[in-house]
């Protein structure tokens, strides 16, 4: 845990509040609301605690506050006027702020509560829709900028995980409704990219059918045994960094020769290697999809 970091750059402060640096430093200079450190270089560095003030502060201005009206409450004030505010609206963006601080600190008990205060008003694949997506496409961009550690990232998409598992095993307590096809998900060798698929498990579950849900890094034989223990198989996968390019193509050859053992048997993809596939060369058992929502209208309902 040497990498984790407890202080932040004023790039670090714009990534993560979506404030420009530039205007971070007028706020210091003309209403001193943060008090950065500098190194022996003279470059400002911020704690936990400023990033969590510049969160709170980030979130009455865009709520209406005028900067020179915050700047004149209380330091004790400040998360007053956003709890006001959250009891009368449920803002999206405290709430991804909320779960960006329960990252930074790797505070799982401010994610749980988080969560839990969405349920009272949200089913959970309302909160994964509009509000795992947005954090999880952020985290992207915060990883890729150095504003967080890989330990961040992986733990703040463990405990979704942990979420979404819960949710499957909660709907799994009921027997299926539907028997005509039987869905087996699997991520393919050297993918390691799960919560999407761990999500269509969800989505698949709670339509009423049966999943046999086989994880990450699945070689193609693994697949040949599950053939013939179901009919109608529906295989998906989703294909985020692997196969690689220079793969993918044989890969989905003989994927198509692996599920052509049994009739009926069908694949359903997803993810961005996808697109460097010609769809109108595909085989006839094999279908792309371009997002969560196409595959689970066009092959769930």
């Amino acid at each position: 845990m040497n990498n984790i970091k407890k202080y932040f750059s004023i790039r670090d402060l714009e990534n993560l509040t979506g404030i420009k640096a530039h205007t971070i430093r007028i706020w210091e200079k003309r209403y001193n609301l943060l008090s950065p450190e500098r190194t022996t270089t003279n470059i400002r560095t911020y704690s936990l605690g400023s990033l969590q003030k510049l969160l709170n502060i980030t979130l009455l201005y865009n709520n209406g506050f005028k900067i020179s009206k915050i700047a004149k409450l209380k330091e004790d004030e400040i998360p007053i006027k956003v709890q006001e505010i959250m009891a009368i609206q449920n803002s999206k963006s405290h709430v991804l702020n909320a779960f960006k601080l329960a990252m930074i600190n790797f505070d799982q008990n401010r994610f749980a509560q988080t969560f839990n205060s969405l349920l009272a008003d949200y089913s959970f694949r309302d909160i994964f829709k509009d509000y795992f997506i947005p954090l999880l496409n952020e985290l992207g961009l915060l990883w890729q900028t150095d504003t967080i550690t890989p330990a961040h990232e992986h733990f703040i998409t463990g405990l979704i995980k942990q979420k979404i598992q819960v949710n499957i095993e909660k709907l799994q307590l009921n027997e299926p409704t539907k028997t005509d096809k039987t869905f087996v998900l699997y991520l393919p060798e050297g993918e390691i990219h799960e919560i999407g698929l761990l999500y269509l498990n969800y989505e698949i579950v709670l339509h009423g059918y049966k999943s046999i849900y086989l994880g990450q890094s699945i070689p193609l034989d693994n697949l040949g045994e599950i053939i013939g223990f179901v009919d109608n198989i529906h295989f998906v996968s989703y294909f985020t960094v692997a196969p690689e390019k220079e793969k993918i193509d044989k890969y989905i050859e003989e994927l198509s020769q692996t599920i052509s053992k049994q009739k009926g048997t069908k694949v359903l993809l997803l993810g961005r290697q996808t697109q460097l596939l010609d769809v109108r060369n595909l085989p006839s058992n094999i279908q792309t999809f371009n997002s969560i929502d196409q595959l689970v209208e066009e092959a769930v309902q």
